[in-house]
């Protein structure tokens, strides 16, 4: 909490007469009115509080005036606002509770009016600001709220009958110290509230953030962020995205922050195998199941037992194998090749595709069954170039990395790393990765410029404006048609169509409305 509150105020200008009662009435209220505006315009205090003692100079005569607030750790009185004082003065305007006028107004939690201050010895002036102090009248009034002391707002003033009576300004400094007073316990609470939400940001921050996977751009949060909410379920999960955008990191991330945690992590690339021995490797055989089975042998499911195994590639699984993968998804059983004897397991599964599994069931290549039950949590791993603001900080990370490998200390220039970032990167971060590890290796320079790098990343696949254009074309034809497909096969009912494609019946009918798709023209 930052300190309470007190104010200073000085006559203006002491030409001016207010003879007529209703004139001078109007004037505080005016005055008041105003204050009440200054106040409620923003939660920046000091800002505020120096134009509340601008106007209340301007508009009631009053040449000199301060805000004190009270700091609630040193229990000291300091100015936060003034009208009529240096800068040097302000800095000097310091009171301990009991101190002076103003700090025995804030102990005592009541007004106090010095008719003379030059012939009053408890007046410091601790400012400066007065050097003749005979003829000045000094007021005094604490803000405080349900009488806990928050400051005080004192005013110099020289009277005579133009000026009023001292009353009248005690009455109208004691309503502005009353909106003061409501105005600082709003803003307390206001700064409470942002210092919260600063909190929470920086919590969230620091928790979406996952050991070995960089990514500090919005596309990279919401993954981690639906990383954190998948963990610690049983759920499928289906990581879908380009070659080289990090699936692999992903699956072990979701493994690792998961109860099975302590438990086998178990990965598998499905299209690295001849498909005679896929099932062999994943289910296991028995002794003399085929030729070259000299004995028994587990396979991954086995092997991944009351723990995660990560089937990478599966949009190259053979239709063949598919029922049995679907089996172990929904039954958790399985045989051998070669045996009988039907095994359990307990496994969690999380498939990856760069593939496009919707257009395969479509084809009638991917069993529907199958790519459900694959499909109940799928993260969209986003691509390099959806990323901009990750690749200066995955340079870093493989500079790093592969100098302290090489005893090496090799960098970029501005020029290279603007040719990094206007790069369509179509192996994304591998690529990256890839790229960054034979510079380290085979530059004969240890600043690395523009002109030093490889000529693909300069001419090939570079980002233009007609190059977007036509990816994006590109991209929406493949939508259309993906939806025109799936209409088509479930007779145009649209959330057996949204099924299909893995979405929602809402966004199915946004897409058909934004592609203008009418049954009838397409039949």
């Amino acid at each position: 909490m930052r300190p309470d509150v007190t104010i200073c105020i000085n006559p203006n200008n002491n030409n001016s007469k207010k003879t007529d009662p209703i004139v001078q009435k109007n004037q505080e209220l005016g005055a008041i009115l105003e204050v009440s505006k200054v106040l409620t315009s923003s939660f920046d205090l000091e800002k505020n509080l120096s134009l509340v003692m601008s106007t209340l100079g301007n508009l009631l005569d009053m040449q000199r005036g301060c805000v004190f607030l009270l700091d609630p750790l040193s229990q000291h009185l300091r100015i936060v606002a003034a009208h009529g004082l240096t800068r040097q003065s302000i800095e000097k305007g310091k009171y301990r509770i009991g101190e002076g006028i103003v700090g025995r107004v804030l102990e005592k939690r009541t007004p106090m009016v010095i008719p003379n201050i030059g012939e009053d010895p408890k007046f410091l002036n601790k400012t400066g600001s007065r050097p003749s102090k005979d003829g000045i009248s000094f007021l005094c009034v604490p803000i405080q709220l349900k009488r806990k002391g928050l400051g005080v707002i004192s005013v110099d003033r020289i009277y005579s009958k133009e000026h009023g009576k001292v009353d009248d300004d005690l009455r109208v400094l004691e309503i502005v110290s009353s909106l003061i007073a409501q105005f600082v316990k709003l803003w307390e609470s206001y700064e409470e509230v942002e210092k919260e939400k600063e909190s929470l940001k920086r919590e969230l921050k620091g928790k979406y953030n996952i050991e070995n996977v960089i990514g500090q751009s919005p596309r990279m949060q919401e993954v981690f962020e639906a990383v954190y909410r998948v963990s610690p379920s049983k759920a499928s999960v289906l990581l879908r995205g380009e070659s080289g955008t990090g699936k692999e990191l992903i699956a072990k991330a979701v493994h690792y922050m998961s109860p099975r945690s302590q438990k086998p992590f178990i990965k598998f690339n499905c299209a690295s195998i001849p498909e005679g021995l896929l099932e062999s490797e994943l289910f296991g055989h028995e002794k003399g199941a085929f030729t070259g089975a000299i004995s028994s042998r587990s396979g991954k499911f086995e092997l991944a037992d009351k723990g995660t195994i990560f089937l990478d590639e599966i949009g190259d699984l053979p239709i063949t194998l598919q029922p049995k993968i679907l089996r172990v998804l929904q039954e958790r059983e399985f045989e051998r090749v070669g045996s009988e004897k039907t095994m359990k397991v307990d496994v969690r599964i999380i498939a990856a595709t760069s593939r496009n599994l919707e257009n395969l069931v479509s084809a009638g290549k991917y069993r529907e069954d199958l790519y459900f039950r694959l499909n109940v949590i799928p993260l969209f791993l986003p691509p390099l170039r959806d990323r901009e603001d990750d690749i200066p900080v995955l340079i870093d990370y493989f500079l790093h990395k592969f100098n302290k490998e090489n005893n090496r200390s090799v960098s970029l220039d501005k020029g290279a790393l603007q040719v990094f970032l206007t790069y369509n990167w179509p192996g994304n971060v591998r690529e990256l990765e890839n790229t960054i590890e034979r510079l380290v290796i085979m530059s004969g320079t240890e600043n690395i410029t523009a002109k030093d790098l490889p000529v693909s990343l300069s001419i090939r696949r570079v980002k233009s404006a007609d190059s977007s254009v036509s990816l994006t074309s590109s991209v929406e034809e493949i939508e259309r048609s993906n939806i025109i497909d799936a209409l088509e096969k479930t007779g145009w009912v649209q959330a057996k169509a949204a099924k299909i494609l893995g979405i929602t019946p809402r966004q199915i009918g946004y897409k058909i409305r934004k592609y203008s798709l009418v049954q009838d023209e397409l039949l």
